[in-house]
């Protein structure tokens, strides 16, 4: 199980490299969003339940939206320090790096994940959460996990037509760190990784 979660991740960030080097972000989103399917369709560490995966057509995913994309500069934050209870990992602690603000969804808290060698967390609740999207919400960034579309300049690319779940919205026996105060808005962000009607169980 070890290699083969290794080889998930491996995977999980050459799809996110390749997003990054496209020139045409819609073209490097759908193939993010390809290679998405093929590893929740066949991978073994794939985050669906065996009745899911025996069902899978593919996610489900909003048509994608020039708009939506930003390059956004890191603004100043106050610090703060969440710990965060999870059933498997432990406490995971997030401290607060900046703020970005993305056009008319508003500000967000952008946090970096405790824990050797660390990473950038940005987080999403948006108003589509527990209809269209997952009611704990989404992931826009996640470098620990490869989930990375760039910085230069003391500004961050977010895209928000990446958006996409965390695992445990796929199966109970996930459990992950969710959107908390700063992370949270009323703007309906339709983008992204939707659920299927009914849910994924």
């Amino acid at each position: 199980m070890t290699l083969s979660l290794l080889d998930w991740r491996r995977r999980v960030h050459a799809l996110y490299a390749d997003a990054r080097a496209a020139e045409d972000p819609e073209a490097g989103w759908a193939a993010w969003r390809a290679g998405r399917d093929e590893l929740f369709a066949g991978h073994p560490d794939s985050p669906l339940g065996e009745a899911a995966r025996a069902a899978f057509t593919g996610l489900p995913v909003a048509p994608y939206d020039p708009q939506l994309r930003f390059r956004a500069r890191l603004e100043d934050a106050p610090a703060q320090r969440l710990e965060l209870p999870t059933a498997d990992d432990g406490v995971v602690a997030l401290d607060r790096i900046g703020r970005v603000t993305l056009g008319e969804v508003g500000r967000l808290d952008v946090w970096w994940l405790g824990g050797y060698g660390g990473g950038v967390f940005l987080p999403l609740r948006d108003g589509s959460a527990g209809r269209g999207t997952y009611g704990g919400g989404r992931y826009l960034l996640d470098t620990v996990k490869g989930a990375d579309l760039g910085s230069a300049d003391g500004r961050l690319v977010v895209d928000l037509n990446f958006a996409y779940h965390p695992s445990c919205t796929y199966d109970p026996r996930w459990s992950c760190p969710l959107p908390q105060e700063g992370n949270r808005v009323d703007a309906v962000v339709a983008a992204g990784e939707q659920l299927p009607e009914g849910g994924w169980y």
